[in-house]
C-alpha cells in the first residue's frame, strides 16, 4: 500500500548484527498496583485459614543475582537460516532460530522468549503511520496456577505496538518510529489443596496445580505452606512501555528504550525473571572489535 513500509531484519552471511539490552532498576519509580482478588464472602471469612491479600512485592536488597544485561547476536548461516544467540551477563547462552520479522521459531522459553520478542519482533504485514499490531508475548499466565486458582472478574490486558512515523534519514535511509504499550494484569484466590488422608495416603493429585511453567513458576516453591492456605490472594501486573527507531533499509534498530514494571501478590514470579519493580531498558548496538593499526615501518638508514 502507498506510504506503507515493510519492517524486516536484513542479515548478510559472515556479518552478524549484535546489540546489548541493559535493564537498570529505577528505585524512584512507583510499583504498579496489582489487580485485586475477588472479595471473600462472609462465609469465606469465617473459614479457618482465610488470609488478607499480601502487599505488592518490592525489590529486596541482597537477593539472588539475576541477569540485567543480555547480548543478542543475529546471524545468517550458510543454509540461509537466521540464528539468534542470547548471552546473559549471568548464566549460559541460549540459541534460537527466527524469521525475517523477528518471530522466534524454535528455542528460548519463558522469560528469555518474552525479552527476545520485545527486542526483535516486527509486524507481519506492511504498516502505515498510525497503524498498530500486537506482539507474541505472554507476560502473565494465570492458567498455570492450576485448577485450585479462581480468577477474579476484571483485570486488564492489552498488547499494542504503533508505527508513529516514517522519516528520512542519512544516505537515503528511512527511520520508522515505534511506540510500545503492553499491560497484563490479573487477580484471584488460591484454594487449599486437599489435606493428607489419616491413613497417610495423599489425596488425589489436582492436574495443573504443580505446573507453573514459563512466567509463573511452580507453586511448590512458595516459602511457607501457610501462604497457600485457603483464601490466599494472588495477582500480578506487568507493564511495558517503550519507543524505538528502526532503520528500514538497513534492517536493524538505531535505538530502543523502554520501561518494564512488575508487581506481584503471592507466590508468583515475574515475566522477565527480574525482582518486582520498575526497570529502565535500553538497546545499544555492539560495535565490531576494531583492529589495531599496523605499526609504522622503521626507516632504513642510508647506506654509507
Amino acid at each position: 500500500p502507498k506510504d506503507a513500509v515493510v519492517l524486516r531484519w536484513k542479515l548478510v552471511q559472515d556479518a552478524p548484527i549484535s546489540f546489548r539490552l541493559n535493564l537498570a532498576l529505577d528505585r524512584n519509580a512507583a510499583v504498579p498496583e496489582s489487580a485485586p482478588a475477588e472479595k471473600p464472602s462472609k462465609a469465606d471469612k469465617k473459614k479457618k485459614g482465610a488470609k488478607a491479600a499480601p502487599a505488592a512485592v518490592a525489590p529486596k536488597a541482597g537477593s539472588a543475582a539475576v541477569p540485567t544485561e543480555y547480548t543478542y547476536v543475529l546471524m545468517l548461516d550458510k543454509n540461509g537460516e537466521r540464528q539468534l544467540r542470547v548471552t546473559p551477563n549471568s548464566g549460559a547462552p541460549e540459541e534460537a532460530t527466527f524469521s525475517d520479522r523477528g518471530f522466534i521459531i524454535d528455542g528460548l522459553q519463558g522469560p528469555a522468549r518474552n525479552l527476545a520478542t520485545l527486542a526483535l519482533e516486527l509486524p507481519r504485514d506492511p504498516v502505515r503511520p498510525g497503524e498498530t499490531w500486537s506482539l507474541g508475548t505472554e507476560l502473565t499466565t494465570p492458567d498455570a496456577l492450576g485448577t485450585l486458582f479462581r480468577r477474579a472478574p476484571g483485570g486488564e490486558r492489552h498488547n499494542r505496538v504503533k508505527l508513529v512515523s516514517v522519516t528520512p534519514g542519512d544516505n537515503g535511509e528511512q527511520v520508522a518510529t515505534l511506540e510500545y504499550d503492553l499491560v497484563e494484569q490479573f487477580g484471584g484466590t488460591l484454594g487449599a489443596p486437599r489435606p493428607v488422608a489419616p491413613s497417610g495416603k495423599k489425596g488425589p493429585h489436582v492436574a495443573g496445580h504443580e505446573s507453573a511453567t514459563e512466567i509463573v513458576d511452580e507453586l511448590a516453591d512458595a516459602p511457607a505452606p501457610a501462604a497457600q492456605a485457603e483464601g490466599t490472594e494472588l495477582g500480578a501486573t506487568v507493564k511495558v512501555t517503550g519507543k524505538g527507531e528502526f532503520l528500514v533499509k538497513a534492517g536493524q534498530w538505531r535505538s530502543w528504550e523502554g520501561t518494564l514494571s512488575t508487581s506481584l501478590n503471592g507466590p508468583a514470579k515475574p515475566a522477565v525473571n527480574l525482582p518486582a519493580g520498575t526497570y529502565q531498558a535500553r538497546l545499544t548496538p555492539v560495535s565490531a572489535p576494531q583492529q589495531a593499526p599496523a605499526a609504522a615501518p622503521t626507516a632504513t638508514p642510508p647506506a654509507p
